[in-house]
């Protein structure tokens, strides 16, 4: 009889809270705008957490709230991004693609101080002396930003340094958080864009020393582009995206290869002959002028 009792007790105590949890549910209940769901089918869905938001149903929630712009999952697209802003009632946002790049080609080319044998992690690396190389701003090559892409877009290249695959690249930004190095950046998507590959603050012959494809500042690349789209900035070339039309003329007269893509011993051979072919008319039109200018002999 006790437990007949005991049974009857709880299942009224049972109804009588989920009465109460059910009315507090509707009097407590917080609206959610329907554009959320709208807006979470046009992201990615990997949750990688690139946006800055606590996953996708985050950054959903704050699109919608207008605390995160339409574009703010890159793993999405232009396309959805367009999509989202027709929910949103704005414009398609425009730009160029982005994709991230390594600032580093040191690799097999950067000296090491010593053999690393411990955790394959670049972070654990830097633990243990501050990293087994003798370039401080060197890619160690233990693929922490290998670990953190979600699409496969990055690897280890065959010299040691990692690499980008831009097709696979949605620039979500985890390979740029994993990296402690900081070397991780994005870049326009445009082939026809250089990139320099380096982000050594060493004065030329420390830099030098390190690696034998570091930047050391000597400005040649600057004094060649015709667009002024390249400048060194505390000892290294930085390249100004919005000037660059793709010439590849730094590429061709980079003592160091360390603008990307590198420019072949032919392709620098054939730009030598051809920048000698042009001083020397420069200087026999000069050598001309000169002469005509020059008072005639009595």
């Amino acid at each position: 009889m006790n437990i007949v009792f005991a049974i009857v007790v709880l299942g009224v105590l049972g109804a009588v809270f989920g009465l109460i949890l059910a009315v507090a549910s509707k009097i407590f209940e917080v609206k959610k705008d329907p554009r959320e769901e709208a807006v979470l089918g046009c992201l990615a869905g990997a949750n990688c957490g690139g946006c800055g938001f606590p996953g996708c149903a985050g950054l959903a929630a704050a699109i919608v709230a207008g605390e995160a712009p339409v574009n703010g999952c890159a793993p999405a697209g232009a396309e959805n991004a367009a999509k989202i802003a027709e929910i949103m009632g704005m414009a398609a946002p425009t730009g160029e693609r982005q994709v991230a790049f390594v600032r580093c080609n040191g690799g097999t080319n950067a000296k090491k101080r010593f053999e690393y044998v411990g955790v394959q992690d670049c972070l654990s690396a830097t633990k243990v002396a501050a990293g087994n190389l003798e370039c401080q701003f060197g890619c160690l090559g233990f693929g922490s930003c290998v670990a953190a892409c979600q699409f496969g877009a990055i690897s280890i290249g065959e010299n040691g340094s990692a690499v980008v695959d831009p097709e696979k690249c949605t620039n979500c930004g985890a390979c740029m958080k994993a990296c402690p190095r900081k070397l991780i950046v994005s870049v326009p998507a445009n082939p026809k864009k250089v990139h320099v590959a380096c982000a050594n603050l060493d004065k030329g012959k420390a830099a030098m020393n390190v690696c034998s494809s570091s930047c050391i500042g000597c400005g040649l690349c600057e004094k060649e582009c015709k667009k002024d789209a390249i400048h060194v900035v505390n000892g290294v070339a930085v390249v100004d995206y919005d000037k660059c039309i793709g010439c590849k003329l730094c590429t061709k007269v980079c003592p160091r290869d360390a603008i990307l893509p590198i420019a072949t011993a032919e392709e620098k051979a054939k730009y030598k002959e051809i920048k000698k072919a042009q001083a020397e008319k420069a200087k026999a039109a000069a050598e001309a002028a000169k002469a005509a200018e020059a008072p005639k002999a009595e």
